[in-house]
């Protein structure tokens, strides 16, 4: 928690950096005392490094992902860096997004590469793509030198000229944003410290970019998109122990959106989704780094209010990236368009950070729905990504080319396939939280002590845990039992445990642990249906934490239809969507439950057959959904609606 003073310093532990703590005057000593055991209190990630897949489905994506991400040149990622500098570049520039005449360029090359690239190094220790950062960063540092002003961007000033000015443009600070944080990323995930020394010149540039600026000029120009801009410089601020990035994140709030949130009103309709959660995520931060609880109550409340009223059964919110309709009002809504992915990574990055305010498993629950639903299957096997997530029936998953798109969702899904390792496990004092159900080892050199998850999840229901340790320990271990088990079993060594934590709660097992010790959690999945937010009518099937799609045959086979090779995120000529399928309405005193219409044929295989008005209906898993054309929803027919 920075205070405005610079006296005296305290350190403690945030992830892979320090998080640098400012000493207050005399007058605030009782109120930061207080603060510092809210931060005691605060559960933390691990840090990456202690963390490793192991083999099974998320390993794989990893992999697919890293390939991706080596297939990229450096020297083509610098390219518009280069010639912005006025540094020679011969490279064959990368189109889409990144084409030397588009207005985000250098957002994924300068931004979500480096971040990504950080990632694999500290998540798989994947020292190839480690180097390939590095050698982005002394580019970039290079182009920083010789523009020499300390700004850095793959296009010129002008662009700011003309927010400033209130001329169109699409979003410098965005993607001034990216640059900032894949820095950063690289400083505190690859300890590369040129890295921070070229985001500082960055975040002093910004600060002093808004001199002269009057406060009614600056919140006319915070209208424009500008991504994480409070965010990274408070992470900066953190980083360094320098309030003046503190300040400067100060500069990039608006009180007329976080405002209305601070007394829990949503005004959220017409607002671009993924504009905005960032500027959560940036409050979030503020929280952390200065005991404000303002800014905790304004993340607490945005956060339920989108996953209550604004979220599809997925755990994405968004129709044409934008919140469109009122609050608890999403019929009529499904169409291609649905649920940038963009948005589900901002989302469950604010999950985990009100998960270690709060350890309420409600948040990892809702981290897992988004996790399995619309983050898995979002990438394809050659690496390229989704766009949006079309919930109207009849639709596809569609993906970026491997050079010529380069979305916003190709830098997050880039990030995301890096750094599956960073939510598994949580850790307050010498307690361990076990959140997510992955085949994963963590490795807690410090205490002495690791854990091997072993498991199929969520082909298995349920997981193993094997302990190592080279002397006894007592410790408490807390394992989510989530929120849609049926009732879990739990065994150390083989015998069962007496009482186990209700449904959507974490059981602590305290003991003294010895090497060897076995811990097995069995999850029994249900089947269970869910109505769209407004709409009794149409109707989700889930099963345990899985959202299921209907089966309805193969996909188009072109290639313009499944990959997109442009900056356009719709593929051309889309033909209009289909009925949704019809569902035989329940009868009797069941009517209404999942189990009258829907049965597992195969839970190995997350193979499901539902009665539909005219014919059976085949489901499975939507993240096992590649090739074909599919439905999420289904409509209820009948006088007795599925509610």
């Amino acid at each position: 928690m920075i205070k405005r003073s610079r006296r005296s310093f305290l350190k403690t532990s945030a992830g892979a950096a320090g998080l640098w703590l400012i000493g207050p005057s005399a007058a605030l000593q009782s109120l930061a005392a207080a603060e510092a055991g809210q931060l005691s209190a605060k559960l933390e990630p691990y840090p990456l490094a202690s963390v490793r897949l192991d083999r099974g489905l998320f390993k794989e994506q990893e992999e697919i992902n890293a390939r991706y991400l080596d297939s990229l040149s450096v020297d083509r990622l610098l390219h518009s860096f280069r010639l912005t500098a006025g540094i020679t570049s011969t490279a064959v520039p990368y189109k889409g997004w990144e084409d030397p005449a588009g207005e985000l360029r250098g957002h994924f090359a300068g931004g979500h590469s480096l971040s990504a690239f950080a990632l694999a190094w500290a998540s798989a220790g994947n020292a190839v793509l480690k180097s390939r950062g590095d050698e982005l960063v002394a580019g970039l540092g290079a182009c920083q030198k010789k523009i020499g002003t300390n700004y850095l961007s793959a296009y010129p000033t002008e662009l700011f000229e003309r927010l400033a000015q209130g001329k169109p443009v699409w979003a410098p600070f965005y993607t001034y944003h990216k640059i900032m944080a894949g820095l950063l990323d690289m400083y505190t995930l690859a300890g590369n410290a040129d890295a921070l020394r070229i985001a500082e010149g960055m975040g002093q540039w910004a600060q002093e970019y808004f001199v002269g600026i009057s406060i009614d000029q600056r919140q006319r120009m915070l209208r424009t998109e500008y991504g994480g801009m409070n965010e990274v410089l408070v992470n900066l601020a953190a980083v360094t122990g320098k309030e003046r990035y503190l300040d400067a994140a100060s500069l990039f709030e608006q009180p007329g959106f976080l405002d209305p949130l601070a007394e829990r009103r949503d005004e959220l309709q017409g607002l671009h989704a993924n504009t905005h959660v960032p500027k959560i995520i940036g409050a979030a931060r503020k929280y952390e780094v200065t005991g404000d609880r303002r800014y905790r109550e304004i993340a607490e409340y945005f956060l339920g209010e989108v996953l209550a009223a604004r979220n599809y059964a997925i755990g994405n919110t968004s129709l044409d990236e934008h919140w469109k309709t009122p609050s608890g009002q999403l019929q009529g809504t499904l169409a291609w368009t649905n649920a940038e992915c963009c948005v589900a990574y901002n989302l469950m990055k604010l999950e985990r950070i009100v998960f270690g305010w709060t350890a309420d498993a409600r948040w990892m629950d809702e981290y897992e729905r988004s996790l399995f639903n619309c983050r898995l299957g979002t990438q394809n096997a050659q690496g390229l990504k989704q766009y949006f997530f079309p919930l109207a029936a009849g639709y596809w998953r569609a993906y970026n080319s491997a050079e010529e798109s380069f979305w916003c969702c190709t830098g997050t899904g880039a990030e995301e396939f890096a750094k599956f390792g960073d939510t598994i496990y949580f850790r307050r004092g010498a307690e361990i939280y076990i959140n997510q159900f992955i085949a994963s080892t963590l490795d807690w050199k410090e205490q002495g002590i690791s854990l091997q998850q072993s498991t199929r999840f969520p082909e298995e229901q349920g997981t193993t845990l094997k302990v190592r340790c080279a002397t006894p320990h007592l410790r408490t271990i807390h394992v989510r039992i989530p929120g849609w088990t049926t009732g879990a079993e739990v065994k150390v060594n083989g015998k069962s445990l007496e009482s186990v934590a209700d449904p959507g709660s974490y059981l602590a097992i305290r003991r003294v642990w010895q090497d060897g010790d076995v811990l097995t959690v069995g999850l029994p999945m249900a089947l269970r249906q869910e109505s769209l937010v407004g709409d009794t009518s149409v109707v989700a099937a889930l099963y345990g934490p899985l959202v299921l799609a209907v089966k309805l045959g193969a996909g188009p086979t072109d290639e313009p239809n499944r990959v997109i090779h442009s900056g356009e995120t719709v593929p051309k000529n889309l033909p209009p969507a289909e009925k949704l399928p019809e569902l035989k309405a329940g009868t009797g005193k069941n009517s209404g439950k999942a189990d009258d219409w829907l049965q597992v044929e195969s839970s190995a295989d997350l193979r499901f057959k539902a009665s539909g008005a005219t014919a059976s209906l085949d489901l499975t898993a939507m993240y096992k959904i590649r090739d074909e054309r599919y439905s999420v929803y289904m409509r209820a027919s009948g006088e007795n609606p599925l509610s």
